[in-house]
């Protein structure tokens, strides 16, 4: 039996599609309230979970606790409200719970809007065991937990599932835009390193969030110190990937030597392809940039078959064809991206670019057309504007029957 377990507050918007996509996996739906001020909780009800309530403890960690008190399962399945599960994973979930020595899953989650790093790896399936419990104030996870139960109890295993499972809508721009959350996270992330300097996961997680807001240089040191925490060479792989990652991303601008250096030593290390696929990505366009086109065209190849779901590979390799002069490779790249992501402008007038240069003014016109419309509708209108007074010397945009 697998029991949903989730906690909320104010999700009126997104908890009916969250609940729908567990429906043909899950057994029972619990969730815990904290106090919703729209209605949450009337509309989980109508999905069919049963609702508790409890009153906010300040922190995931116990809250998240005190919710895994009230389920059934043989195994607990944790989301949030802006997490789905990707009905294609499911047969694969069903194989990997079926066998008697697993004690958790790691779920690949798809990072919406999360351009760098498009990919992260949670471990939000588990086998209901009476010592897994949450821990830390930030980002609460069971790993402490688990690392000692398998200490005591080694017959347990830790699998992977190499299917894409949860697609996360949390860091997307728009959501995030007027909220408080990285500034309470930076708060809670502070509080921690203070009693344990140096704790790897913290200097990367805080030490990315530092740099993304403009902190280069204490973003540096943190994740620098991270690095030097972790002494064995291979300790603790995917900590010390998402250290390198954004050590090589805080690196890029000043020294994109050093920053090519950095994503190599990423790369070297044992994580699975499609967590390591912001580094690959990454170092791609630094090499073009470098005018290293075939190393670049090489790893944005292998991206495009670890991840053929994401379409930032497709865009990326449309230019580097089109920079090598391979218009065809360019187009059938750029259509690509756009299967995936038809809504992206820049897509659409790279695509009208490199059918202008192959002959083909028809498509372009249309492909700059559709550029130009969309970025109006995503209120760039100054961008649109531009590039119609850029575009209109090269097409009649505006020619009758076009």
């Amino acid at each position: 039996m697998l029991s949903l377990n989730m906690i909320v507050r104010d999700e009126a918007e997104r908890i009916e599609a969250c609940l729908a996509s567990v429906r043909d996996l899950v057994d029972e739906m619990v969730v815990v309230d904290t106090g919703s001020r729209d209605d949450t909780v009337q509309r989980a009800q109508a999905a069919g979970a049963r609702v508790e309530q409890q009153s906010w403890p300040g922190d995931f960690a116990p809250a998240r606790n005190a919710a895994l008190e009230l389920v059934t399962g043989d195994w607990v399945l944790v989301l949030d409200a802006d997490e789905q599960l990707v009905p294609e994973a499911i047969p694969a979930l069903k194989e990997l719970m079926a066998q008697p020595d697993v004690l958790v899953i790691n779920l690949l989650r798809f990072e919406r809007g999360a351009a760098m790093a498009p990919y992260s790896s949670v471990s939000r399936l588990f086998r209901r065991h009476p010592r897994l419990q949450w821990s830390r104030p930030y980002h609460s996870m069971i790993d402490d937990s688990v690392e000692a139960v398998l200490r005591d109890e080694p017959h347990w295993r830790i699998v992977n599932c190499g299917t894409p499972a949860l697609l996360h809508d949390g860091y997307r721009p728009e959501l995030l835009a007027g909220s408080d959350k990285a500034a309470r996270l930076r708060d809670a992330m502070e509080q921690w390193l203070q009693a344990h300097p140096g704790d790897p996961y913290a200097c990367a997680k805080l030490g990315a969030l530092e740099v993304a807001s403009g902190q280069r240089e204490r973003g540096i040191n943190l994740l620098q110190q991270g690095l030097a925490a972790l002494k064995d060479a291979g300790e603790r792989a995917a900590e010390r990937y998402e250290l390198l990652l954004h050590l090589a991303i805080a690196q890029r601008d000043q020294d994109p030597a050093q920053a090519i250096t950095t994503y190599r030593q990423a790369l070297d290390l044992p994580v699975e392809a499609r967590l390591s696929l912001g580094a690959r990505l990454n170092l791609a366009t630094l090499l073009m940039e470098a005018d290293q086109l075939d190393e670049a065209i090489r790893l944005t190849t292998i991206a495009t078959e670890e991840a053929p779901e994401v379409a930032l590979g497709w865009y990326n390799l449309g230019l580097m064809q089109r920079r090598k002069g391979d218009i065809a490779a360019a187009i059938r790249a750029y259509a690509a991206a756009l299967d995936r992501h038809p809504d992206h402008p820049e897509t659409h007038q790279n695509l009208a670019v490199a059918l202008l240069l192959g002959g083909d003014i028809d498509g372009a016109r249309k492909g700059f057309r559709v550029a130009i419309a969309l970025l109006d509708d995503q209120g760039r209108s100054e961008e649109a504007e531009a590039l119609y007074k850029q575009v209109q010397g090269m097409v009649k945009l505006d020619e009758v029957g076009a």
